[in-house]
């Protein structure tokens, strides 16, 4: 895990940013999965198999993000609740910052979630940061993924793609 510092993303209002701890794999290997159930649901594997090899993918992603993004802010996102002194963990959202760009290493929140609101106002924060820095923001997207219309619709554009991943870039405005 990584050490805590300070965290340099702002969190939008009724939200809450932290950094992710041991304590929190079992949530965050969940929250993987329910991005990648519907996918590994066409698979002729029994319910069991299907589960562990999304454990196992979990297992290979987390080690990957810790490995190759050593600076990257691996941070929880939870929904504050009224009348208690915590925030409800409902999602994840990995950033890192280069001399040259931001980089959204992954975003995800649970289903129950998406479509919220909440995905697209931690994105604006993001974006408001790399305006204000003058760095684009940058992140790869499965070409599958349903929130690729909504990098679209903020304006990020594509700009490489392998085949599954599409690069893609948002550029702040000049001036």
């Amino acid at each position: 895990m990584t050490t805590p510092r300070p965290i340099k993303t702002d969190a939008p209002p009724g939200l809450h940013l932290r950094w992710i701890t041991d304590d929190d794999l079992p949530f965050l290997a969940e929250l993987y999965a329910s991005t990648r159930r519907e996918e590994v649901a066409r698979a002729p594997w029994s319910a069991q198999e299907k589960e562990d090899f999304l454990a196992w993918q979990f297992e290979a992603q987390h080690k990957h993000y810790q490995e190759h993004y050593p600076d990257c802010e691996f941070l929880v996102v939870g929904k504050e609740v009224l009348g208690k002194n915590a925030a409800e963990p409902i999602g994840r959202l990995y950033v890192d910052r280069w001399d040259e760009e931001i980089r959204l290493v992954d975003i995800a929140l649970l289903p129950e979630y998406r479509g919220s609101g909440h995905g697209s106002r931690l994105l604006q924060g993001i974006l408001a940061e790399g305006a204000e820095a003058g760095l684009p923001v940058s992140i790869h997207v499965e070409s599958e993924n349903p929130a690729l219309r909504l990098y679209e619709r903020l304006g990020f554009e594509h700009i490489d793609t392998n085949g599954v991943y599409h690069l893609m870039r948002w550029t702040p405005p000049a001036g």
